[in-house]
């Protein structure tokens, strides 16, 4: 065997070896979030003034144009004033903006975007053309009918791992009901 191939056999199998160091733990649950999600929730004062009330939605499952009048009418936030101070709109205002669905690099937040039209401005997540597509086949009485789930904006009822932006299929399971597969 002529010496470059025992060379160039070495190194192939010292750059194979070295693969599961380089794809490490985190790296693979990043691919996964962005492969299967959207950026989970990282500013804590969003978690506390949002999610107080309700669950802190991922940034990135709406376009920064809906952030943006959702923001503008906190005096009537789905019939409810959730207005807070002017330092804390700044903070939460510049953290949804800067996560929206538009600059996202996370799958889920691109397809969000493209099924939605240059002038639309869902304020729901529940209004957008990707999501009514993604729960086409959910019937009623799993939701609406169903004390536990109620509405499907109550994301985190059936996906366990919502509040971590992970909206995978496999991990859907519907209070009475159980794992949905479509």
């Amino acid at each position: 065997m002529k010496p470059t191939y025992i060379i160039t056999s070495i190194l192939i199998t010292a750059s194979i070896a070295t693969i599961p160091v380089v794809f490490s733990d985190d790296d693979r649950r990043e691919y996964r979030q962005q492969s299967l999600g959207v950026a989970a929730v990282s500013n804590p004062l969003y978690k506390e003034e949002c999610g107080s009330c309700h669950m802190a939605f991922p940034p990135g499952l709406l376009p920064a144009r809906s952030w943006q009048k959702m923001m503008g009418r906190l005096d009537d936030h789905f019939g409810d004033n959730a207005e807070i101070s002017d330092d804390n709109h700044k903070v939460i205002s510049e953290f949804l903006l800067s996560n929206s669905a538009d600059d996202s690099r996370y799958r889920r937040s691109k397809k969000i975007v493209s099924s939605l039209d240059n002038e639309d401005i869902p304020l729901r997540i529940t209004e957008t053309p990707y999501f009514k597509h993604e729960h086409r086949e959910i019937p009623d009485r799993l939701v609406k009918g169903n004390p536990q789930v109620n509405s499907l904006s109550n994301c985190n009822a059936c996906h366990s791992q919502a509040e971590q932006g992970l909206f995978d299929e496999h991990n859907i399971r519907i209070p009475g009901f159980g794992r949905w597969d479509d």
